[in-house]
């Protein structure tokens, strides 16, 4: 297997069609312990991945064993370095789907927590989710918020130029699928103006 990526929690290798997420051991935990986070973070992944699985794009799970997740390889555009560079007409159709799937994510209690344009691919026709390693469970409309006051940052980090428009359209898809616009983009404002007072202080 050839590696493709390697974060601190986690290295990807990639043989043929399928992608392997192992996780990797820290040597400052207990080893017993370090084994029991490791079993239970895959374990939880590979859950989310297999719900989200029924509603929105993600790569299909093939296997799990304590510390791996086997995959299927999605073939396609990785956003973040391609978005800027593409049309108007594809920018808008991926952001969208960006917008849509999200917000399925939400209505179904499924907080993303990661989400970066780093995360997504898009294969020409879907947007493929591919990342849930620090996604959780909520239904709560902060965290709603908060996941969404993260994309913005994660845009603008990443995107700067355009982040203003990405977001915009994003949002706009998000507002037409998501349950209870009102409550989170009304979170959202509150959550914004907390990330602002934290800056100046």
């Amino acid at each position: 297997m050839a590696i493709i990526a390697q974060g601190a929690e986690a290295v990807l290798e990639k043989e043929k069609d399928i992608v392997n997420k192992k996780r990797i051991s820290k040597t400052y935990r207990i080893p017993e312990l370090d084994k029991e986070i490791i079993k239970l973070r895959t374990k939880h992944e590979a859950r989310i991945l297999e719900k989200a699985s029924k509603f929105i794009p993600v790569p299909k799970i093939k296997e799990t064993t304590e510390n791996e997740i086997k995959m299927d390889f999605i073939y396609g555009k990785k956003i973040s370095t391609e978005l800027d560079r593409m049309s108007k007409k594809e920018q808008l159709e991926i952001l969208f789907n960006f917008g849509k799937n999200l917000a399925l994510l939400h209505n179904k209690g499924i907080i993303h927590n990661d989400l970066t344009t780093s995360n997504m691919i898009w294969d020409g026709k879907q947007l493929y989710f591919i990342d849930f390693g620090l996604s959780f469970h909520s239904d709560k409309i902060e965290d709603k918020a908060v996941d969404l006051h993260l994309l913005k940052q994660a845009l603008e980090s990443k995107h700067s130029k355009n982040f203003d428009f990405y977001f915009k359209e994003i949002l706009n898809s998000y507002k037409k699928h998501i349950n209870e616009p009102e409550k989170i983009f009304e979170r959202l404002k509150k959550v914004e103006l907390r990330g602002r007072y934290k800056g100046k202080h």
